[in-house]
């Protein structure tokens, strides 16, 4: 199903346990995904929804560069330009669409690479699965960095524990500093960190709602960020208090360029799941 949604052509994906996920061609941009009632993604009411900036919140899909790491525009050009639908698909347990975006005079103003970017997004009960993949049509080697840059809705980000990457290389760079990750990640004020990715499973908990958070090996890092009051409040497109209501987990690729062969193609995912029953003792 097609509707127009704040202003943008949007497909809509439902399931028959009331699930919903709505995606505009603007972008590649999932804008929602609601599970089990709730909505899980954070979208600023305060966007310029108007099929050419970035959007604020949502899923921007962040390619071929990760924020202004290198001469492309901030976080690439993917989430500026219009995709086109490739494919729609059901099965017995979910339902599924793909878009497509190629090399154009749009990509190779920035850009001087033939390529072609796929983007899947699969929903299944309580779950939400993000694939980007990138196929090298040209003659030489293809270098890319860049995220799936998820918006997670919460009630109160004071409230909010993340819990998984203990251990971990964690680069804070709000101070430039180095460390490693602690047991339990909480926010009181501006958070911008960039982790050695893991393979354990991340777990959010928002109060009463926990979420799990995957992604793929093919993706080196994770990135936590939330701006805070004060930058909250310097954004244009961002409510003074929306910093309260999200917290940004990103499955990334932030320093180390990957490098795809010519004809070769590269995937990373994300998957978000919503946990029901007790509050587990540990992450499993």
């Amino acid at each position: 199903m097609v509707e127009t949604y704040r202003g943008l052509s949007t497909h809509i994906l439902t399931l028959p346990c009331g699930d919903e996920l709505r995606v505009t061609l603007h972008g590649a941009h999932v804008l929602s995904w609601v599970s089990q009632g709730r909505e899980r993604l954070y979208l600023s009411p305060d966007s310029l929804m108007d099929g050419h900036a970035a959007i604020r919140g949502g899923v921007p899909v962040c390619f071929p560069q990760f924020n202004q790491r290198g001469t492309l525009p901030k976080h690439g050009f993917a989430r500026n330009l219009p995709w086109a639908l490739k494919t729609t698909a059901s099965t017995a347990d979910g339902v599924s669409l793909t878009l497509m975006l190629s090399d154009s005079p749009a990509t190779r103003a920035h850009w001087p690479q033939a390529f072609e970017a796929q983007f899947s997004i699969e929903l299944t009960p309580r779950s939400l699965l993000m694939t980007l993949k990138v196929v090298n049509r040209d003659t030489h080697p293809l270098e890319m960095t860049g995220a799936l840059h998820s918006y997670l809705a919460v009630d109160d980000i004071a409230q909010v524990v993340l819990r998984g990457l203990q251990g971990q290389a964690e680069w804070d760079s709000l101070t430039d500093s180095h460390a490693q990750a602690a047991p339990e990640l909480r926010f009181d004020g501006e958070f911008d960190r960039v982790y050695e990715a893991t393979a354990r499973p991340l777990l959010l908990q928002d109060g009463a709602n926990r979420l799990h958070i995957e992604q793929s090996p093919t993706w080196l890092n994770s990135v936590v960020w939330n701006p805070g009051a004060a930058l909250s409040a310097r954004m244009a497109d961002m409510p003074d208090n929306g910093y309260q209501h999200m917290l940004c987990v990103e499955a990334a690729q932030v320093d180390a360029p990957v490098k795809v062969s010519p004809q070769a193609t590269w995937q990373g995912w994300q998957r978000l799941t919503v946990l029901q029953g007790p509050r587990p003792q540990a992450l499993t």
